[in-house]
């Protein structure tokens, strides 16, 4: 069997190593290819020197080399239409078609969705460049924080919570003039702030039927406490145990999963693959704060490690409409991942400095590298999120947190940054502190 993985993160590492650890894949001779690679995915599989958006060579290199499944990792190449051209060339693949896939790389599209559907989100108004007075107007009136969210993809740079006026009509200036999000800036949302738990949810389906993964939470801010600028993510733990709960569970299959993916299928664009559910639970009921298209990183770092039954099969159950028939099986381990990041970001930062100690990790933990690069047989940091250290645990969420730390104090480069406090929120009694210690 051979699979080509997409992407070349943090999560497409997490991906190559549960991927390269079903028993489908070790029992059918499989051999994984990865565009680009890097030197965490590269353990697991065979890099090849293809961009990820560069969608025709892709099809050509998956012809020739005989590729029987391809699992896509980011948002932009299935946002350009990968899976449509996969398909009508016959190829087979994990991830939803373009149309499908407009759910997150259009946020006016999938909060007009949630209007029609009567899901649960925060209110909200669309604006454009162009009526960029009437938005103006709309800032003076409305109560503050606020959010701005620009409507296409933005590499995580395209939601502002804003704290007043000034920095609302700031953030919208720089959408719309001065390149903040490029192209993806132009048109805009303005909603309001909701304040609660955040929870993520991974769903795998074929368009009809579904799988939801283990709950997890995302740690977007750079600085402990939620402080600071949000960042691709710098930590995530699973599962939720603080305030989930069954009655929980049934609201979000009940009211979120369910109408979207049936309203979906009504607009013939047929959700198949990993829908991301980015929530706020507010006085135990769910809002949608956003969809994506995908897997989510970091939380597929913490996810992953709970996934006890065979991971490929789950794939290519959604690809093949046979999710119905798939058991799901999950572990009773807890997970904490931890990203470490170069000096600088989510601004300019670090880059070239060498990183070692990775033999010198705790054997409760996982190591997948995000932005890094070998030369002359060294690591090198190389992005902006460099590794992302995952703790293990059987018996707590605590041990597992601990875990993660412990690994990271043996990880050395140059700026190293990492947040302290990552699952702090979990915690009633235990200080952001002590959960470093």
């Amino acid at each position: 069997m051979n699979i080509l993985l997409i992407g070349n993160g943090g999560r497409e590492n997490a991906l190559a190593w549960k991927i390269f650890n079903s028993p489908s894949f070790r029992n059918n001779n499989g051999k994984l290819y990865n565009t680009t690679g890097n030197p965490g995915i590269n353990q697991f599989a065979e890099p090849v020197e293809i961009k990820e958006y560069d969608l025709k060579s892709l099809i050509t290199f998956a012809l020739k080399a005989k590729i029987d499944f391809t699992v896509v990792g980011p948002e932009i190449p299935l946002s350009k239409g990968i899976v449509n051209k996969f398909e009508r060339e016959g190829l087979k693949i994990f991830g939803p078609a373009r149309e499908a896939a407009l759910i997150e790389s259009s946020k006016s599209f999938a909060k007009n969705l949630m209007l029609q559907a009567n899901i649960p989100t925060a209110r909200f108004k669309t604006f454009s460049k162009n009526n960029i007075k009437e938005a103006e107007q709309h800032l003076k009136r409305i109560d503050y924080p606020a959010v701005i969210k620009a409507d296409g993809l933005a590499a995580g740079k395209g939601v502002v919570i804003a704290k007043d006026f000034k920095v609302a009509w700031e953030t919208v200036n720089d959408f719309c003039f001065n390149g903040r999000c490029g192209d993806s800036g132009i048109n805009f949302i303005i909603e309001d702030f909701m304040e609660g738990e955040e929870v993520s949810v991974f769903v795998i389906t074929d368009g009809e039927d579904y799988k939801v993964l283990p709950y997890s939470q995302d740690y977007k801010k750079i600085y402990d406490g939620d402080m600071g600028k949000n960042t691709g993510g710098m930590g995530s733990i699973a599962p939720l145990k603080k305030f989930m709960n069954i009655v929980l569970e049934e609201k979000i299959k009940s009211r979120i999963i369910e109408p979207v993916l049936k309203a979906l299928m009504q607009m013939n664009r047929k959700f198949k693959g990993c829908l991301y559910c980015g929530l706020m639970i507010v006085n135990n009921e769910p809002f949608v704060v956003e969809f994506n298209c995908r897997f989510g990183d970091p939380e597929t770092q913490a996810v992953l490690p709970l996934i006890e039954s065979d991971f490929l099969e789950l794939l290519l159950a959604s690809s093949e409409n046979q999710i119905k028939n798939y058991n799901l099986e999950i572990n009773n381990d807890y997970a904490c991942c931890v990203v470490m990041a170069s000096g600088g970001y989510p601004d300019n930062y670090d880059r070239e400095k060498e990183i070692t100690g990775f033999e010198n990790i705790n054997r409760y933990s996982l190591v997948f590298h995000s932005g890094t690069r070998v030369s002359e047989g060294k690591i090198l940091s190389y992005g902006g999120r460099v590794l992302s250290v995952v703790g293990i645990s059987q018996t707590s969420l605590i041990e597992a947190v601990k875990n993660a730390y412990e690994s990271i104090s043996k990880i050395s480069f140059a700026g190293k940054y990492f947040r302290k406090d990552i699952g702090y929120r979990q915690f009633i009694s235990n200080s952001k502190e002590e959960l470093a210690n």
